[in-house]
């Protein structure tokens, strides 16, 4: 029963390495999003400065050419770390079945104890045990 605990514990831990995992990748989704955002307004601002709005005109801002780079390459970053992310909440929901499944064991195993030790309890207390040492005033000695 001891192997039994100690594997509901391990399995515990990874639960909340996987719950960690996912709140990580969710946290770096909306900030690649936040930054994304941020870039999308610079742009716009910088474009509004320039007055050029066409990203092929000889005199677009070069600054905006190379934000909307990055605004894309976050924007790519970001649905890789959706598809990551679907997988880490895959692993958290199997891991977390697992972990349901051994603590279940674990509470039978409990309850299987609980049950027996009355039965044992019972019997032990039907029989009194004889009693050793000297007697107590007004007993009589048997020999």
């Amino acid at each position: 029963m001891k192997s039994r605990e100690s594997l509901v514990r391990l399995k515990r831990f990874q639960v909340e390495e996987k719950r960690r995992r996912v709140q990580q990748i969710e946290l770096m989704i909306a900030e690649f999003e936040k930054m994304a955002r941020d870039l999308d307004e610079q742009i716009r601002v910088e474009q509004e400065r320039s007055g050029i709005r066409d990203q092929n005109h000889f005199a677009y801002p070069t600054f905006a050419k190379a934000a909307a780079q990055r605004r894309d390459n976050l924007k790519a970053s970001a649905q890789e770390l959706q598809s990551q992310l679907e997988g880490a909440q895959d692993e958290l929901l199997a891991a977390t079945d697992e972990l349901r499944k051994y603590e279940l064991m674990v509470e039978r195993d409990q309850e299987r104890e609980r049950a027996s030790q009355p039965a044992a309890e019972g019997q032990a207390a039907e029989e009194p045990a004889p009693r050793r040492g000297r007697p107590l005033a007004g007993e009589r000695r048997s020999v």
